[in-house]
């Protein structure tokens, strides 16, 4: 059999953090989901780090298999972010169908790990094997991203499920939307006993401030405040779409880091994740991609019109929307894979090193295109 790879937190691959789903794993799962039918074969194995995932062949079709450690998603845990797929589905969004267990639930509890079993999505996987937050192949795709961004927001309206509780690697919007940044962030940490380790002794609330002074934190509160609340994706980059041969999105995957937040913010996450190429900045002089960051506003912006206050939101979020998922890596590789390595990357270079990026001439010109460009026509 062939060694399983993952993506790292640089460039290259490495050895999984999570064991690759076996055949008999996979057997005894699809047994307690009735409408799944019989292994075939595994034919592919995910190399996204957070989770293990591999695409099944069984006697009633292909489906993709999802398992995630206990200690990161409990069945209860998946159970909004079930209902956000349903309800997106239920409003016409190109979404992977959820198959149910023998329990009534799509989430299934075996042993240390939870599962989830979904249909084989429809579209072309053109970013299979490249590292995620990576920009788009061309404009036209990013104009394309840009579009079902808007469309997803449009059928997520109407979802009034409350923030999800605490638990690892989800993209909350709690510290932004408070008067008081840093006091919010101080609770964020306080309820994370495993990140309140990994910050014990480091002038952490310091390099918060700095951050939250920069970029002006505080005065972001009453802003986000008039937006209207929404269930987003989070997590919008190439590899979690699908494509048609004509280049549009055929279908959105991976709801894992969802959770209550606002259009605004969600749009500022994706920017943050196709427009800069993060993994080249030790090396690269350039790592923006502002002809991507305005393909995809326009193509948002056709369906979802963005005024000029949106716009000069979105530049002031740009700097600051990465700050609770990199909080949340942070707990995840100190509390859960004991990699405090790892943990300082998602610290120093994620958190810190993001919004320190944005303080420089290419950063400064980045927000000041988004908030100000003309937005381009056509895709």
């Amino acid at each position: 059999m062939t060694a399983h790879y993952t993506h790292g937190m640089g460039t290259g691959l490495e050895a999984p953090s999570w064991p690759a789903i076996t055949p008999d794993e996979a057997r005894a799962v699809l047994a307690r989901y009735p409408a799944a039918g019989a292994l075939v074969s595994l034919d592919w194995h995910s190399p996204r780090p957070f989770s293990s995932a591999a695409l099944a062949r069984t006697d009633k079709g292909d489906l993709f298999l999802k398992r995630h450690a206990a200690r990161l998603r409990r069945p209860d845990h998946l159970a909004d972010e079930h209902a956000f797929i349903a309800h997106l589905a239920a409003r016409g969004a190109p979404v992977a169908d959820l198959l149910v267990a023998d329990t009534g639930t799509a989430a299934l509890g075996l042993d240390a790990w939870t599962w989830e079993v979904h249909g084989k999505a429809d579209g072309l996987d053109l970013y299979r094997d490249r590292q995620s937050w990576t920009p788009f192949l061309s404009l036209g795709h990013a104009h394309a991203a840009g579009v079902a961004l808007a469309r997803l927001h449009d059928a997520a309206e109407g979802f009034a499920a409350p923030a999800r509780p605490v638990q690892p690697l989800v993209t909350s919007l709690s510290i932004l939307t408070s008067r008081d940044p840093l006091a919010r962030a101080q609770a964020y940490v306080a309820a994370r006993p495993a990140l309140a380790d990994y910050l014990a002794g480091r002038p952490w609330r310091d390099e918060l401030a700095a951050l939250f002074t920069q970029w002006r934190a505080d005065a972001l509160a009453p802003i986000l405040a008039a937006q209207p609340a929404l269930w987003t994706h989070n997590d919008w980059h190439p590899s979690n779409l699908l494509w048609s041969d004509e280049g549009q999105v055929a279908t959105v995957l991976d709801f894992g880091l969802a959770d209550r937040g606002c259009a605004l913010s969600d749009l500022a996450t994706a920017l943050e994740r196709t427009a800069l190429r993060w993994l080249d900045m030790n090396g690269a002089a350039s790592i923006a991609e502002p002809e991507a960051a305005l393909a995809l506003l326009a193509g948002y912006h056709a369906l979802r019109p963005l005024g000029a206050e949106d716009r000069a939101l979105l530049a002031r979020l740009l700097p600051l929307v990465h700050i609770e998922f990199a909080m949340s890596e942070a707990d995840y590789f100190h509390g859960v894979l004991r990699r405090r390595q790892d943990a300082d990357l998602a610290w120093d270079g994620f958190l810190l090193g993001h919004g320190a990026w944005f303080t420089g001439s290419e950063g400064r010109d980045l927000l000041d295109t988004i908030a100000h460009a003309p937005l381009p026509e056509g895709g």
